[in-house]
């Protein structure tokens, strides 16, 4: 399992993912989920990835190789003109991979290839965009009612995204907003677990913007999780009794 969110900030947009993969309990690793594309005054792009670890990377490999050969016919997400088609691009690519697995069996039996996927990012002079892809290959785009997006194990961080959650936030403020977040869901669920990868997008920078991977011994992310655990015990404490 894994846990990932996107938010649109009216600033830009925020993305962080953990990079937990596991087999069991006792087969635990570490992968990066997040990726990453730009050319500097042009685009920029940002994928987070959760599900089957061999769908995924295949993905994430097949756009990496129409990058490098991109011609008119056979366009890249470095040529596409619109994150629309970006995302149309991804999500065929996902459908592909899925199909093509969902081919093999194990033990005579089709075996679970599926992913979904966040992709965000800006082209051009056109507004940053957010999307959701499907195993499918559809998708749906965030908007003002739906301004976040989650994969993975997603309901254990998202009641404070919910209450919290302001777009005219800055940057630090999002940040500590996903911070609490994932402290939420990493404490419910041994699947999801640090380093945490980071990567902010600026409104019409068209360039990545500042990027962090968070250990576990980060003192930021230390500070955090001891602070909103202990503030949730005090907001608990200072609660009236019920009568009984």
């Amino acid at each position: 399992m894994t846990y990932c969110v996107g938010l649109q900030l009216d600033r830009g947009l925020v993305f962080l993912s953990d990079t937990r993969t596991n087999a069991g309990v006792d087969n635990i690793s570490t992968y990066r989920k997040l990726f990453t594309w730009e050319e500097p005054g042009e685009r920029v792009l940002c994928l987070m990835t959760a599900g089957n670890l061999a769908t995924t990377q295949a993905v994430v490999s097949l756009l990496n190789e129409r990058n490098l050969a991109a011609t008119e016919r056979e366009p890249s997400l470095l040529t596409v003109p619109s994150m629309f088609q970006a995302a149309k691009m991804v999500g065929d690519t996902l459908k592909g991979v899925i199909a093509e697995s969902h081919q093999e069996l194990v033990d005579g039996t089709p075996k679970t290839f599926g992913a979904t996927l966040i992709l965000g990012g800006q082209i051009g002079t056109s507004a940053p965009r957010l999307f959701m892809i499907y195993p499918e290959g559809n998708f749906v785009e965030a908007q003002e009612d739906t301004p976040f997006f989650q994969i993975g194990e997603t309901k254990y961080g998202r009641p404070i995204l919910v209450r919290a959650y302001d777009p005219t936030m800055d940057f630090a403020t999002a940040v500590k907003l996903l911070m609490v977040s994932f402290d939420s869901t990493i404490r419910a669920n041994l699947s999801v677990g640090t380093p945490l990868d980071l990567q902010i997008i600026e409104k019409d920078a068209l360039r990545l913007g500042f990027s962090r991977r968070i250990q576990e011994s980060d003192p930021d992310w230390r500070m955090i999780s001891d602070l909103w655990s202990d503030a949730l015990r005090q907001a608990f404490h200072s609660l009236p009794d019920v009568t009984l």
